[in-house]
C-alpha cells in the first residue's frame, strides 16, 4: 500500500500544489496502523508493571518525546541515509522484523524481576522498549521514510505529514496515560500473562515483516 502511493503521484504534481485532504488522511491512517496506539497500550503497562503510578506516566511521556524525535529524524532524513549506505528498503525492513522479533522473545520469556533490578542495570524502559520498538515501531519508521519520499515530496509536504504522524503519538501518549485505570483492573497476575500474549503477536508480525519482505513488498501484509 506505501509502495502504491509513491507510484501513484509524479514528482511535478508536488511541486505547484500542497497535500491534498485525502493524502494527508492517507498518511494518518498509515501512521495510526503503523505506530498503533490502540495496541500499544498492553505493551506499556507490561513493560512498565514493575513502575509505580508517577514513574509509569513520566515513562509514558518521555517514550513520546523520544519516539517522536526519532520518527521525524528519519522522515526528514532517513531516505537520505539509506540511500548513502545503500541499504534497500526491503532490507531495512528485514532488520526491523529480526529486533522486533527479538525483543517479543524477551516478553515471552522474561522473568519476575524486582523493581530494584532494573534500576541498578541502569535500564531506561522509557527508551527501550518502550520509544522503540513499542512506538515508533519498524512499520512506522518505514512509512515515514515511503510517505515522505524525497522524489515526490518538496520540505512543505514533509512537514505537514510529520504534523499528522505528531497527532497520532499525543493520542498514543493520552491512551498510554489512561493505563493505570486498567493496570487496577487487570493485577500484576493479569499483566504477566498480556505481556506473553503480546510477545506471541508481536513475534507473529515481526516474522510477516521478514516474509513480506522477502517477497519483495513493504509493509506487513
Amino acid at each position: 500500500m506505501l509502495a502504491e502511493k509513491n507510484s501513484a503521484f509524479p514528482a511535478t504534481s508536488y511541486a505547484a500544489k500542497f497535500m491534498t485532504s485525502n493524502e494527508l488522511f492517507f498518511d494518518l491512517v498509515t501512521f495510526w496502523v503503523t505506530i498503533d496506539p490502540v495496541g500499544t497500550i498492553p505493551l506499556y503497562l507490561s513493560v512498565t508493571k514493575d513502575l509505580s503510578s508517577a514513574e509509569r506516566r513520566k515513562a509514558a511521556i518521555r517514550a513520546s518525546v523520544i519516539a517522536f524525535g526519532i520518527l521525524a529524524g528519519f522522515l526528514y532524513l532517513g531516505q537520505y541515509l539509506l540511500e548513502e549506505m545503500r541499504i534497500e528498503l526491503l532490507s531495512f525492513q528485514i532488520a526491523g522484523g529480526i529486533v522486533l522479533f527479538l525483543f517479543a522473545l524477551t516478553m515471552i520469556f522474561s522473568r519476575e524481576s524486582a523493581p530494584a533490578d532494573a534500576a541498578e542495570e541502569g535500564r531506561d524502559v522509557a527508551v527501550f522498549p518502550l520509544a522503540m520498538p513499542t512506538i515508533a515501531t519498524p512499520g512506522a519508521l518505514l512509512a515515514a521514510v515511503v510517505l515522505t519520499n524525497n522524489n515526490t515530496h518538496n520540505l512543505l509536504d514533509q512537514t505537514l505529514a510529520c504534523g499528522v504522524m505528531l497527532l497520532v503519538l499525543v493520542a498514543n501518549m493520552f491512551l498510554m496515560l489512561l493505563g493505570d485505570r486498567i493496570v487496577a483492573l487487570m493485577g500484576r497476575a493479569g499483566l504477566n500473562i498480556l505481556s506473553r500474549v503480546m510477545g506471541m503477536i508481536l513475534s507473529a508480525v515481526a516474522v510477516q515483516m521478514v516474509y513480506s519482505a522477502i517477497k519483495g513488498h513493504l509493509g506487513p501484509g
